[in-house]
């Protein structure tokens, strides 16, 4: 299954994403990336590159960030694992990481879940 990391200011923010994901689907490999190491709000590349390697697999693990630093702190961390599987989705973060939970579960692969999450936003509400 493809591995999903939740990255966001918040610690808080990073582990409901995870938790909700998880009801929808259980056996989907998450973790969260949130918050800086001492609880404040922000960005840690130690912790997204934990999270990352916590979940990470043959088959790769796809990372939905909330905005700002979290994407450009993830691309560093991406950076500097040349070669991993590894890949950011353009989505929104709660309803991508449902998505990403559901569809890894099923055995959906890493680009056609990349290519999934990238529509994402395209879904109307109501």
């Amino acid at each position: 299954m493809v591995g999903i990391v939740i990255v966001s200011h918040s610690r808080k923010l990073a582990e409901s994403v995870v938790e909700l994901a998880g009801q929808m689907a259980p056996a989907a490999p998450m973790a969260a990336a949130g918050g800086l190491e001492d609880g404040s709000f922000g960005t840690s590349f130690e912790r997204i590159e934990a999270a990352i390697r916590s979940v990470y697999s043959e088959d790769g693990v796809v990372i939905l960030m909330d905005l700002g630093s979290a994407v450009m702190t993830t691309e560093m961390v991406l950076e500097s694992m040349e070669g991993k599987k590894a890949a950011m989705a353009d989505c929104p973060l709660v309803e991508g990481a449902v998505v990403a939970a559901i569809e890894s579960a099923g055995g959906v692969g890493f680009e056609e879940l990349l290519e999934h999450l990238g529509k994402v936003g395209e879904t109307k509400k109501f």
